[in-house]
């Protein structure tokens, strides 16, 4: 194994190759360089398509046929439906009609709706995911069966990826809430409104081929667009596109719960006591209900003293669009639209921007908004004593998630997780965490019910909080508190076979994750 395996700069072993592709190692944050020229798809020539514009075929089955499906392709979708999707399954059922074998899915997420996927990892229409691998997709992945290597990219990293050639798409499918027969299209507006279509915006600049599905479809010009005609290939009509309603992401709710409203009213009282909630501040929250109530205490603190933030980063949802439109914010940067109202906000509030990976997380960019960004609030599956977190698997080593954006915010210039000290007995904080997929130095605060940790590089913050009330203490003590109550867990046992790796934002590799050990 020691000829196939390295030790990247965080001490874990990672492959040298992945699907026959040679790999980096994880160098360090910052530390690894690209090189050479984006990638760029084949020129094409205006005089191969109708001079009236109207690019549409009869079915998906005519338009995959047309832009060449063959064994090997690899095939990318968007998940702006999230658990609504309707599209993703008929590209693979149409590929498995047509003996199509080998395919390689590059999805920008998967979602429980796609777990009938598993029949086709298993007879081999296709090959493996590029993609996060959630719920039943992570489970079949992490029990070996994928015939090759699954790849764990951030939304960023993603776009990079496919930006610098590490992944070329051969077919992208864009499923498009509102199109027209050029190929223009929003996500914003028609019976299946999903929001923006941010995720497939490198799908439709770098494929060879790009179809774009829509259930309406109007009149030249599609405006506003957010996928450009230019790059489209064919469009296709279809009955139904997507589900707008399963678009909704977490709880959407505030939570209830007495623990989980601690660590958001701890949170909240951690930023204003170190001086993060000011006139002007940026900031971002998930839509779990946890994020979700510190998005609330913040609205709240600028209520009160007559302040706004200047911009938050989306994931949008009611409440950032409540504060947009009571003028306790100026802009919604919007990456992923999360429930209908931020659909709605999208459509009628000018400061409610459409934006992609591109301008947000793109670490192979001349900058990205990420860093910009006052404070993140985020989860995490796992953290360790070292501050490395954990989205992907959880403590028995199973696969059940994507990474998100979530590696490309904790670039932001304060990045605090508030996480439970257990969940089902089993601390959270940890010795090391089952699999890294954010390196400790950019993890600067772990907000728990039993005590808040700053991380010992963060001497700003610890001068600052010095004198708080809030109860400061040591990752160590988070840790031996943990243990005390649910006893020092045992670790997952693994086989010696990677089943898929993990990707930091700039393409080397940070982590491996190994096929669990059932025997």
């Amino acid at each position: 194994m020691s000829a196939n395996f390295v030790k990247n700069a965080l001490g874990r072993l990672v492959p040298t190759e992945v699907n026959g592709v040679p790999q980096v190692p994880y160098m360090g944050v910052g530390k690894h360089k690209p090189t050479g020229r984006k990638y760029a798809p084949q020129i094409v020539s205006c005089s191969d398509f109708p001079d009236d514009g109207n690019k549409t075929v009869a079915t998906l089955k005519d338009a995959l046929i047309k832009s060449g499906l063959r064994d090997g392709n690899v095939i990318s979708t968007h998940h702006h439906f999230r658990n609504g999707d309707l599209v993703a399954i008929q590209i693979f059922d149409i590929a498995k009609e047509l003996g199509i074998k080998d395919l390689v899915w590059v999805p920008s997420a998967s979602f429980e709706c796609q777990a009938v996927l598993t029949k086709y990892l298993e007879d081999g229409t296709i090959h493996h995911i590029e993609g996060s691998m959630n719920g039943s997709l992570g489970r079949f992945t992490s029990q070996g069966k994928m015939k090759g290597t699954g790849i764990l990219r951030s939304h960023g990293g993603r776009y990079q990826a496919i930006q610098d050639g590490e992944v070329v798409i051969d077919i992208a499918v864009i499923a498009a809430p509102t199109a027209d027969a050029f190929g223009n299209a929003t996500g914003d507006r028609g019976p299946a409104a999903c929001g923006l279509l941010g995720f497939a915006l490198a799908d439709s600049q770098y494929a060879n081929k790009v179809i774009v599905v829509t259930d309406n479809i109007v009149p030249f010009p599609c405006y506003p667009w957010q996928i450009q005609g230019n790059y489209v290939d064919h469009v296709v009509v279809v009955d139904k596109v997507g589900i707008p309603e399963k678009i909704v992401s977490g709880t959407t709710e505030v939570t209830k719960s007495p623990d989980r409203l601690l660590l958001a009213e701890w949170t909240a009282q951690f930023c204003d006591e170190a001086g993060i909630i000011k006139d002007g501040f940026s900031f971002q929250a998930g839509a779990g209900g946890t994020a979700l109530s510190i998005g609330i205490y913040f609205a709240e603190i600028l209520r009160e003293r007559g302040m706004k933030s200047r911009w938050a980063r989306g994931g949008s949802n009611k409440y950032l669009v409540k504060m947009l439109e009571e003028g306790l914010l100026d802009y919604i940067l919007d990456g992923q639209t999360f429930d209908l109202d931020g659909v709605r906000s999208m459509r009628e509030n000018e400061g409610h921007v459409n934006t992609s990976p591109f301008t947000s997380y793109n670490y192979h960019g001349k900058g990205n908004f990420a860093s910009m960004v006052d404070v993140v609030i985020l989860g995490a599956t796992e953290v360790d004593v070292n501050f490395n977190a954990n989205v992907v698997t959880h403590s028995d080593g199973v696969l059940l998630h994507g990474i998100g954006g979530w590696q490309n915010c904790i670039a932001s210039k304060c990045t605090i997780l508030p996480i439970p000290l257990f969940r089902d007995r089993m601390p959270v904080v940890r010795d090391e965490v089952t699999t890294i997929c954010g390196p400790g130095e950019l993890i600067d605060v772990i907000v728990t019910e039993r005590g808040i940790a700053i991380n010992p590089l963060r001497k700003d913050l610890i001068e600052k909080m010095k004198n708080s009330k809030l109860p400061i203490k040591t990752i160590e003590q988070l840790k031996q508190e943990a243990e005390a109550i649910c006893g020092i867990p045992d670790k997952p046992k693994f086989t010696n076979k990677p089943v898929a790796v993990v990707k930091w934002v700039d393409g080397t590799i940070i982590d491996t994750v190994w096929e669990i050990d059932n025997t």
